[in-house]
């Protein structure tokens, strides 16, 4: 590997150790065995690095969807919905968790660290919609991914906070899927 990979590997080391706002330059520079100036030359600023590491650390998440993943349910099915926040809850209660992560990245008032994440909002939400209804991600539109996937990554948000705050009463891929079945349930009344 490069200083480049180097740096990344160690910044996603550091952030799930540490978080966001206490990794310093130096601790991503000891954890990959680079250099300050390699920082600045790679990725610009240690802010920039942090996001394009938190980044990497979700995009390496293995939630895909079909056999390999284990999911049993037909796709966009409830029983889909639920096999698939279930295994998010299940990667919550991990040790390393990247959600607590998640939930302070979100706070962080850094425009160039936003705006770095800002871009990926959509294409996460067309990684969830493709996972929900196992179909490839380049299949997935610009429309789905801005309205099904902001849907998806609202409840992600959501869900990342309850878990934070109260990891007993927090809801469960059962509890998710009730929830949705009640919302359908009123809306297709006639």
């Amino acid at each position: 590997m490069g200083h480049r990979e180097d740096l990344l590997e160690g910044a996603k080391r550091c952030l799930l150790e540490k978080g966001f706002a206490r990794t310093t330059a130096r601790d991503i520079v000891k954890e990959s065995g680079t250099n300050l100036a390699s920082i600045g030359y790679h990725y610009g600023s240690k802010d920039t690095l942090l996001a394009q590491a938190y980044i990497s650390l979700v995009d390496e998440m293995s939630f895909e969807g079909g056999g390999d993943a284990g999911l049993s349910g037909a796709p966009g099915s409830l029983e889909r919905f639920r096999e698939v926040w279930s295994n998010i809850v299940d990667s919550m209660r991990e040790p390393g968790s990247i959600w607590r992560l998640s939930m302070e990245v979100m706070t962080i008032d850094l425009p160039e660290v936003r705006d770095h994440l800002a871009r990926a909002q959509r294409e996460g939400g067309r990684g969830m919609v493709a996972l929900l209804m196992d179909v490839p991600e380049e299949d997935v539109s610009d429309e789905t991914a801005d309205t099904l996937g902001r849907f998806y990554l609202t409840l992600m948000s959501g869900l990342i906070a309850q878990w934070i705050f109260d990891p007993k009463t927090a809801p469960d891929g059962d509890v998710l899927t009730e929830g949705l079945r009640q919302v359908v349930e009123a809306a297709t009344r006639t």
